[in-house]
């Protein structure tokens, strides 16, 4: 996580579409779509009532909605979702509660 992370804190409510290039902190409410090259973390206050397209994701709060991680997605015990995941790296601590799929999405070295 860089020292740059942008963050949406417990008061903010966004509905629509969110790119970025850096990090990101949710402990507010997104509805929509998230896009972005690195990190997304979703504190314990925070609401994701989107598909989210990144490197990595935590979720320690609430996540409804489809994720695609080129590094890892990792859900921890208090977490609650929803969703189907494809990651190369999935982890869910005892306790998380997670309703969906998981597709382990390895790229594989050339000629094989």
């Amino acid at each position: 996580m860089s020292a740059g992370a942008g963050i949406i804190g417990k008061g903010i409510v966004i509905k629509g579409e969110l790119h970025g290039e850096e990090d990101l902190i949710i402990e507010g409410r997104v509805e929509g779509s998230i896009a972005l090259r690195k990190h997304l973390i979703v504190e314990s206050t925070g609401v994701v009532m989107a598909d989210v397209q990144t490197e990595n994701i935590t979720i320690k709060g609430e996540m409804n909605g489809n994720m695609i991680a080129s590094d890892k997605v990792e859900i921890t015990a208090d977490a609650r979702v929803i969703g189907d995941i494809k990651a190369p790296r999935v982890v869910i601590d005892d306790g998380a509660r997670y309703r969906g799929n998981v597709e382990m999405v390895v790229q594989l070295p050339d000629g094989i």
